[in-house]
């Protein structure tokens, strides 16, 4: 990598560790939308809001709030200047993002000749401790079209305190940064925001524009239409012998993944998180679903099956979240005794469903906070708390004769290996021009937008372009026991055409075997061809 200094060394090296696929693409060259081949200009909007409590966001934010998201229209110009640009992965890793790195870079080298762009290492701690990178052609070369984050690494510090805005604005002083480029989800944007503020508020020069990196699928609005979320999570369901629980979902707040690799895969049963909070289904509710289904199937003589979850299911569960938002508030204000002393503080239903919870999900809901005051879902084993939960009503079955085979669940969760994975075309196209559109927007002087691309069922010459006023996003959420502003999370619609063609033929799915496997990816014809069918049937294809 890099000393602090900013002295290039990276790790990757083709002929020692790229597979052929790896290797073949280096060499490709990747589509632009047309707008952003030739010259351009920057079209302001009408006067933005709020997605929700717009007087405390524009008491929170008085330097951007109301300002309009733009676009970018062919024709005009800017000026040929040289610019110093900083690029930071904040979050999880999303197959596409080394994309979004490369469509800055190739920008600041095509249309503001001598620019300077450095990459912070480790996430927002990187700014914060000034580490950096200073980033090259022949650095950058060998992470085009490549999985995982490890161009310049990732982490999930927040800048929030005011110590730590005090540390970003010494780094981006000493750099003498124009502009900044922060690629990651809701949380990661909304530090963004606050960055921009900030800088603002200082009057410095910085400007800071957000880029949409997320698997959750949850950073969604009109303007930006998709976020890098293609895992293309495959299972082939005639190899099971027994019920296989896959937690397929990454991120605590939406079920898109598991929406989209139902209707990639056929499962026999996928549970969707938001359909769970709507119904107001209990825990009890959801495990006699399950536990049903496995029921049926073995009477037809399917003693095996697959099973999707969401990642983030308990948070779904109402009595759950009540536990979980009881929780949240207790460990805000101190530790936890040993003795038991703090489940006093619990209302009594929160505290007879804790008790009933088997012990190591107990702990697991106990475990410290994530950075944003969240708990940790992706250390809740739920699918192993869902198999123990089952196995106990198919014991209770089994007595009355009800049900005759023996149930062997086998628990699977597939996070990183999944979305540290290659790009497809679509996300490598998508991510380029994501790249490409921040460092128009940093060159145009814009500041406090996050990039956005839509039009995405046409071919990519056909791409409309533009930034979204990051403010226009916002809410307000309680989180370590205050009210922070927060970018509104997208959650699967359902009444959108997506879950209701799945829930058209879930019932088929449970009892017959209708797994499919979607296949690998090809890098290669048209893009429309590689976009998920979630997608296609948002924008109206057919499906």
């Amino acid at each position: 990598m890099s000393t602090a200094n900013g002295n290039t060394k990276h790790d990757r090296s083709p002929s020692a560790v790229y597979s052929e696929v790896q290797s073949s693409r280096l060499q490709v060259s990747l589509p632009l939308p047309s707008v952003l081949k030739s010259s351009f200009s920057v079209v302001d909007g009408p006067k933005s809001s709020a997605a929700g409590n717009p007087d405390q966001i524009g008491k929170l934010f008085p330097n951007l709030f109301g300002q309009p998201s733009v676009s970018l229209k062919a024709g005009g110009s800017l000026p040929d200047k040289s610019l110093k640009i900083g690029v930071v992965l904040s979050g999880g890793q999303a197959p596409g993002g080394h994309n979004v790195i490369t469509g800055i870079f190739d920008y600041l080298q095509t249309r503001t000749h001598g620019s300077t762009m450095y990459g912070f290492r480790g996430g927002p701690a990187g700014i914060m401790k000034c580490k950096y990178v200073k980033l090259t052609g022949e650095f950058v070369y060998h992470y085009r079209n490549q999985g995982g984050f490890d161009m310049i690494c990732s982490g999930r510090d927040k800048i929030e305190t005011p110590e730590q805005f005090k540390a970003a604005q010494e780094t981006v002083k000493k750099l003498d940064l124009d502009g900044l480029v922060v690629i990651g989800g809701d949380d990661s944007n909304t530090n963004a925001c606050l960055l921009a503020e900030n800088f603002r508020a200082n009057n410095m020069k910085t400007r800071v524009i957000g880029c949409p990196k997320t698997i959750d699928g949850d950073l969604k609005c009109k303007e930006v239409p998709i976020n890098i979320f293609r895992n293309d999570w495959k299972f082939n369901g005639r190899c099971t012998i027994h019920w296989k629980i896959l937690s397929l979902l990454m991120g605590r707040a939406a079920s898109h993944i598991t929406l989209e690799c139902a209707l990639q895969t056929h499962p026999n049963i996928a549970i969707i998180g938001e359909e769970v909070a709507a119904q107001k289904q209990t825990l009890k509710s959801v495990t006699d679903y399950i536990t049903n289904i496995i029921c049926k199937r073995a009477e037809a003589g399917y003693n095996y099956g697959i099973i999707l979850i969401p990642e983030g299911l308990i948070d779904f569960i109402p009595e759950m979240q009540s536990l979980i938002g009881e929780l949240n508030e207790i460990l805000a204000h101190g530790p936890i005794d040993k003795e038991g002393a703090w489940k006093k503080k619990l209302r009594s239903q929160s505290h007879e469903l804790f008790e009933i919870l088997p012990k190591a999900i107990q702990e697991q809901l106990l475990l410290e906070r994530d950075p944003h005051g969240n708990v940790q879902v992706a250390k809740i084993e739920t699918e192993k708390m869902l198999i123990q939960m089952v196995e106990a009503k198919l014991d209770n079955r089994k007595k009355e004769g009800k049900y005759k085979r023996d149930f062997k669940g086998q628990p699977h969760f597939f996070g990183y290996e999944g979305r540290c994975g290659l790009p497809s075309k679509f996300d490598s196209n998508y991510c380029y021009a994501l790249g490409f559109c921040a460092a128009a927007l940093l060159h145009s002087g814009k500041t406090g937008l996050i990039s956005s691309v839509g039009n995405l069922g046409a071919p990519v010459e056909d791409w409309t372009v533009g930034g979204t006023a990051l403010t226009s996003l916002m809410d307000v959420e309680r989180r370590h026991g205050k009210f922070k502003p927060v970018i509104k999370k997208a959650m699967v619609e359902l009444e959108g055409a997506p879950f209701k063609r799945f829930a058209s033929m879930r019932g088929d799915w449970s009892l017959k075997n209708r797994y499919i496997n979607p296949g690998p990816v090809q890098f290669a014809g048209p893009s429309a061809d590689i976009i998920n069918h979630t997608l296609r049937l948002e924008l109206g294809a057919k499906a």
